[in-house]
């Protein structure tokens, strides 16, 4: 019977390159990533670690289905925890709407979105946030999951609506608009 060829993750294969300044301590599944931005740790399952100077190779713990997902996953966690420490992420949202604005006080956002009462969200530890003239939002962390998390929250309080584009959208976002009634029409 011939010896079946174990099939790796295309992701999963791709070191993981350690930038300056950054250190990676790896104890067993636990994984401590420190550099200038912060510090991040994450405790991994179904992955190993092979540690050299400058790269970290991730191996699946076994060659089962799900053990080739967690390859991969493991993997992308690991270099998403370096590039945040080293360099940071970065979301923008924008308010769009007449009257609707946004209001930094200390680390909780104020929102004025078209309600009778304001809106206010504190941001969460590990997050920092910064407002631009009063409707252009930056929120940036080490923290790839919670920046994301933080965004999709506040984009939540009111996200866009698709007849007039009033809401809190992403910067990059596009929303698809909608034509109104059409009047007079038989």
């Amino acid at each position: 019977m011939a010896d079946k060829k174990i099939v790796l993750s295309r992701i999963g294969k791709a070191p993981v390159s350690v930038p300056a300044g950054v250190n990676v301590a790896i104890s067993g599944l636990d994984v401590t990533v420190k550099g200038p931005k912060g510090s991040l740790s994450r405790t991994f399952k179904g992955v190993t670690f092979e540690q050299g100077d400058t790269e970290i190779v991730v191996h699946p713990a076994d060659s089962s289905r799900g053990g080739k997902a967690m390859h991969g996953l493991g993997r992308s966690l690991l270099f998403n925890m370096v590039t945040g420490v080293s360099t940071g992420y970065k979301r923008e949202l924008d308010v769009q709407g007449v009257g609707f604005r946004i209001d930094l006080k200390g680390s909780d956002l104020v929102f004025q979105v078209g309600f009778s009462h304001t809106v206010p969200y504190s941001l969460p530890a590990g997050v920092a946030g910064t407002v631009e003239g009063q409707t252009h939002l930056v929120l940036e962390s080490c923290d790839k999951e919670l920046v994301g998390q933080c965004a999709a929250s506040i984009r939540a309080i009111r996200p866009p609506e698709p007849y007039k584009g009033k809401g809190i959208r992403y910067s990059d976002e596009v929303v698809r608009r909608k034509a109104g009634k059409s009047g007079g029409k038989k």
